[in-house]
């Protein structure tokens, strides 16, 4: 791969951005899914200006890092404010992973895909799958804020404790 991702080889090193405000299910399951197309995956807790997340970054990544399963030992989690591809160059990631949820999220993901190639960063879009497409972090923030208790389902359909996956709540 080209000297923009730091020398990483295909399927070494992927990185998978997003402000997981709160993390979902649909969000598990893309991680999941990505561990075992790389050997290494960061979940990459970003800082985006166009979002107000209720909890600033290093929080949320300490909540993704309480959430993702002790046994899924190539996923790392890491706070990052400034843009995807910058990252990738700096960690050796040679491919960001992008979950893509329908037609809207496609556009908006393939507009963004095109600037990261661009600058030399290849984007891998992982389609939702059906059970979890209209899973959202918008939708689980309006639940907690109307008074519900959100429940972060784990990809295999298992319903954890509030917030948490199988033995992970």
């Amino acid at each position: 791969m080209s000297s923009a991702t730091g020398g990483s080889k295909p399927g070494e090193h992927a990185a998978y951005p997003g402000t997981f405000d709160p993390l979902t299910a649909g969000h598990l399951d893309v991680i999941e899914r990505a561990r075992h197309l790389f050997a290494r995956v960061t979940v990459l807790v970003a800082v985006n200006g166009g979002k107000q997340p209720g909890r600033g970054a290093a929080e949320r990544a300490a909540l993704v890092r309480r959430e993702v399963p002790a046994g899924w030992g190539n996923v790392a989690v890491a706070a990052w404010d400034g843009l995807t591809v910058a990252f990738c160059r700096a960690r050796g990631a040679g491919v960001i992973i992008r979950g893509v949820r329908g037609r809207a999220d496609f556009r908006h993901e393939y507009q963004l895909a095109a600037m990261n190639e661009a600058m030399g960063v290849t984007t891998l879009l992982l389609p939702a799958r059906p059970a979890l497409a209209g899973t959202s972090s918008t939708a689980q923030r309006d639940l907690a804020t109307s008074g519900g208790a959100p429940r972060l389902v784990s990809p295999e359909g298992r319903s954890g404790g509030p917030g948490g996956t199988p033995g992970r709540s």
